[in-house]
């Protein structure tokens, strides 16, 4: 087994270095692969240093079995032909592909099956906001059919890179020292404030991440499920969280909602409301699974449910799933 990961250099890169010794991921040789900048870089894994090898348009994936890519969308698309020619599966953490028909969006508790079916040897890692919320849809869609679905979203700076989480640092260092705070990952200054804008804004007024939601959880779940977003960038390092609310076919309790979720692959129940023991992103960044509490009935609807879910955005909304995804192939003799 050979695998590769491109974009080392990156948060998410680096991430997938942690979780791959983790899980002790089977492989026999890994290649680094960056940017220009990034070339000639060395990395200790496993007691073992690797050099960053700069990505180009050569014969470099040449028997490499399994590709983490994370290194932006355009690149992603540049690359991909590079990269696939000669069997290499490629696992792509950018948005570039995602509502491709031809490329399965793919969250391993939810639709892994949909990796085997590849024509272009692409798999897409979905939105890390999506990975997180059809975790804990998924669960409540095999007790009642989900009809639609409301979603506030609380999104650390994790979800902008690791320039994004220095510049929250430094902003805090700066304004406690009466500084002006820099202000270039994001519109406004992170630090003390909420900005509800993730992405760049649409003409129908809801952003890119927030279409991202609407259309990648109607793909994942092979469903028509209607999904109504409004995402907000909170002074959180990692972790986001999301308040949702769920309306289903038929009613569903919050004992079988619950139970459900208990049971569910990948998530960890943490409701206890009489010991004020529910999900916080302070506890859980570095936490493999998504952590549900808060779980109540709406009570402006009937058939509805609502929740509160917290996940680490670079674990399980970017690099553990992408992981997982390749898990899956190997364990099904499907690469």
């Amino acid at each position: 087994m050979k695998i590769a990961i491109v974009g080392v250099s990156g948060a998410v890169g680096q991430e997938f270095l942690r979780v791959l010794e983790e899980r002790n991921f089977p492989f026999d040789e890994l290649v680094l692969f960056g940017s220009a900048r990034s070339a000639g870089s060395v990395y200790t894994f496993k007691n073992k240093q690797y050099t960053v090898k700069e990505l180009k348009h050569n014969d470099d994936f040449k028997g490499i079995d399994i590709a983490f890519v994370s290194a932006g969308g355009s690149a992603s698309v540049e690359f991909a032909p590079t990269i696939t020619k000669f069997g290499t599966v490629m696992i792509d953490n950018s948005s570039a592909f995602r509502m491709d028909n031809d490329v399965p969006l793919v969250v391993p508790e939810v639709n892994a099956v949909d990796a085997k079916d590849r024509p272009r040897n692409i798999i897409a890692n979905p939105n890390c906001t999506t990975i997180q919320m059809v975790v804990a849809l998924k669960a409540i869609e095999d007790l009642s059919h989900i009809k639609r679905v409301h979603v506030a979203t609380y999104q650390a700076a994790s979800g902008a890179g690791a320039s994004a989480m220095a510049e929250l640092v430094k902003q805090y260092e700066q304004l406690l020292k009466e500084e002006k705070p820099t202000v270039e990952k994001f519109a406004y200054q992170l630090a003390y404030n909420l900005i509800p804008q993730v992405d760049v804004f649409t003409d129908n007024g809801y952003t890119k991440e927030e279409l991202k939601m609407y259309n990648e959880t109607r793909k994942i779940m092979h469903s028509d499920i209607e999904v109504s977003a409004t995402c907000v960038r909170v002074p959180v390092m990692r972790a986001h969280s999301e308040a949702i609310w769920v309306e289903t076919e038929a009613p569903v309790s919050v004992e079988q909602a619950k139970d459900a979720f208990a049971k569910a692959d990948g998530i960890v129940l943490q409701d206890d409301n009489a010991n004020k023991d529910y999900p916080m992103p302070l506890f859980l960044a570095g936490a493999d699974p998504v952590h549900v509490g808060r779980i109540r009935k709406d009570l402006a609807n009937p058939n509805g449910l609502t929740f509160w879910t917290v996940s680490d955005q670079i674990k399980k909304g970017a690099a553990l799933n992408a992981v997982q995804i390749a898990e899956y192939l190997i364990k099904e003799n499907a690469l």
